[in-house]
């Protein structure tokens, strides 16, 4: 039983030193990547003002539905960039479709940023509820073998609640780990489409 409480502890001592926000303006924030909370327009658009389309791309159902194709993540960079290439070679006005093409690429992907870092930020605070859950169970087990005599039924049903408590705990976290990783693929994913609409353009 011993060992199961020493597998425990360690968890808990892996997901406490990883679990300190490094900026204190996220205290949830769970990923060692540092939290950019949306995507600068500057940083990926060197092309002109999209001001006079703003929404004006979801008006358009072409270009709304290719929209929707390109932001998809499972669509690979490369087929995406040759979608927008067939897309604006067909265009009898380029510059406002890539334009607009931008534009909800650049407000699709900022809403996926969005989601992605409130459900990192959630899950990270289900996994401070469940740490403290973990560690009174712990205590209650100890307690449980230290008496005299113990009680060895409620001892097996605590162990074995532990001990599953212990497996989702460590899964969250090795998912945090996995999609900590999402906001930068968004980030670069956005980076090269915009280039390629912008090399369309000129």
């Amino acid at each position: 039983m011993n060992g199961s409480i020493g597998i425990i502890t360690a968890l808990l001592l892996i997901w406490s030193g990883t679990a300190q926000a490094a900026d204190p303006r996220y205290p949830d924030w769970p990923c060692i990547q540092a939290k950019v909370p949306e995507i600068s327009l500057a940083a990926v658009w060197a092309g002109p003002s999209i001001d006079d389309v703003s929404s004006a791309w979801k008006d358009d159902a072409q270009v709304s539905a290719l929209v929707e194709r390109l932001a998809t993540r499972r669509v690979p960079v490369e087929e995406a960039q040759k979608a927008i290439t067939d897309f604006l070679s067909q265009s009898p006005d380029k510059a406002r479709a890539g334009k607009l093409i931008f534009a909800g690429l650049f407000d699709s992907l900022n809403a996926q940023r969005a989601t992605v870092l409130a459900g990192l930020e959630r899950v990270t605070r289900k996994q401070r509820e469940a740490a403290d859950r973990v560690r009174a169970d712990t205590a209650m087990l100890q307690t449980l073998q230290n008496a005299s005599p113990p009680d060895q039924a409620k001892i097996d049903e605590l162990n074995n609640k532990l001990l599953w408590e212990a497996r989702i705990f460590d899964d969250r976290r090795r998912v945090v780990t996995f999609v900590c990783e999402v906001p930068t693929l968004i980030d670069q994913r956005l980076f090269a489409l915009s280039r390629t609409i912008q090399q369309e353009m000129e």
